[in-house]
């Protein structure tokens, strides 16, 4: 466990953040390994399915992980008052109402499964793999959800250690089968889908099996798994409004992707391979902004504004710092990146598609990591509402932004447009907290 309420400030974000970062890019690796093993497997209409199909699964993957982002603040205020009674009760609430929500999403989700194709304008060529990828994939939902509730917890309390072992078992279990069975077998789409689903179910076991054996005291006791109406309700409080900010980002972007569906075949495979990239470079910025939260979330149930303060100040210079850093490492190897996504035939027009967007993404990293720090900041005070509309702004300016310039200037337009919207995300943004900062410290004032 650790406590954020005492003692070095960067010393606790960096130790939270290092892990937390390290377990998103190893299960981001196992998902770029589906798609980098599928493309130069099977080809690149296997890239470009899992391209369509990726936007779809993160819509319901963020929204039932923000259910927990959202749980988690509320768990880390608890912790920081000492009040675990409380923690376990939400811990609780969190796992019986995800559950539920887990299971009525994937199953209307695999049923309804072409409809979302269609409406999404899938390249008839590629239909029929995509909807095989997306149907395996839905039953994955309950195991992600598990695992994410509990891995919530877990970093509540500041351990964000344990999460990075499972993922790192899971990812290596994930490529391994990946190898076997597309490279040697060459099973299809089919066996991608389904070493993802398997690596899903595997790291809810391992995460239920630690805080069952190493973490009793946050094992809801028998009475603490009775639904605590009033805890519930304000425990949802803060899960609804962060599944719903987590659901808005993409929904923006299936509509970005309906337009990158008409640009071809190699312009979907470049921007699976390049949004994967995105991803990588980006995850580090998201796992500042958790430390932030929590770092928040924990000094303001001890009631120490200056702790937020300070706090807050010391994660925006490291998200500054590493927007520098990979935006220097994207321009170097960019295309080199894109590279491992493909194989075969339309290759170099894949890698050339590909290398366009980064080199316009290189070149304004920093401001998705400003937008993540001060969304962190608005998480930690749990200002969830605020970060639902600055996403909403973000996404909505992008996805028009996308649909204006893609035309014109093909997937440049796309990249140049992302930039537009984190622009205006924040212009929102920063004033917003500038002035809540002034407004709690006013309102709390315990010395340390």
């Amino acid at each position: 466990m650790q406590d954020m309420t005492e003692g070095s400030l960067f010393s606790h974000l960096w130790r939270y953040a290092l892990p937390l970062l390290l377990a998103n890019w190893l299960q981001l690796a196992y998902n770029a390994a589906d798609s980098m093993i599928a493309g130069r497997f099977i080809g690149k209409e296997a890239l470009a399915a899992e391209g369509i199909a990726a936007p779809v699964m993160n819509l319901v993957i963020l929204a039932i992980s923000g259910l927990c982002i959202g749980a988690s603040i509320f768990m880390s205020e608890r912790f920081g008052a000492k009040d675990m009674v409380s923690f376990r009760k939400a811990l609780s609430a969190v796992l019986k109402a995800g559950v539920l929500m887990s299971l009525l999403i994937a199953v209307p989700g695999i049923l309804l499964t072409p409809l979302i194709l269609r409406l999404l304008s899938v390249p008839a060529e590629i239909f029929a793999i995509t909807a095989l990828y997306l149907r395996i994939t839905f039953i994955g939902v309950p195991f992600t959800f598990i695992y994410n509730a509990l891995a919530s917890a877990m970093k509540s309390v500041g351990d964000s250690k344990r999460p990075l072992r499972f993922l790192a078992v899971c990812s290596v279990l994930n490529i391994i089968l990946d190898l076997i069975l597309l490279g040697v077998f060459r099973l299809g789409i089919t066996a991608s889908a389904l070493t993802t689903v398997i690596a899903q179910a595997f790291s809810a076991f391992l995460a239920a099996r630690c805080i069952l054996r190493e973490m009793p005291q946050l094992v809801p006791q028998n009475d603490e798994w009775r639904t605590d109406t009033k805890l519930l309700k304000r425990v949802m409080n803060y899960g609804v409004p962060s599944a719903l900010q987590q659901a808005v980002q993409p929904i923006g972007k299936i509509l970005i992707q309906g337009q990158v569906n008409l640009l071809g075949v190699s312009t979907i495979a470049a921007f699976n391979a390049v949004s994967r990239i995105d991803s990588f470079a980006l995850i580090p910025e998201q796992g500042i902004a958790s430390a932030i939260s929590t770092c928040i979330a924990q000094n303001r149930g001890a009631g120490k504004p200056d702790r937020i303060r300070r706090g807050f100040a010391t994660g925006i210079a490291m998200e500054f710092g590493y927007g520098i850093f990979i935006g220097l490492v994207t321009v170097l190897l960019g295309s080199t990146a894109v590279a491992l996504f493909v194989k075969g035939s339309g290759t170099a027009e894949v890698i050339a598609e590909g290398t366009a967007y980064l080199s316009v993404m290189a070149l304004i990293y920093c401001l998705p990591g400003f937008t993540n720090g001060f969304q962190g900041y608005c998480r930690g005070v749990g200002r969830i509402p605020v970060t639902i509309l600055c996403t909403f702004i973000q996404i909505s300016i992008r996805t028009l932004g996308t649909y204006l310039l893609a035309p014109k200037m093909g997937i440049r337009g796309i990249a140049a447009a992302s930039g537009v919207g984190w622009s205006a995300m924040l212009l929102f943004e920063v004033p917003y907290v500038l002035l809540h900062m002034k407004r709690l410290e006013k309102s709390i004032r315990t010395p340390e």
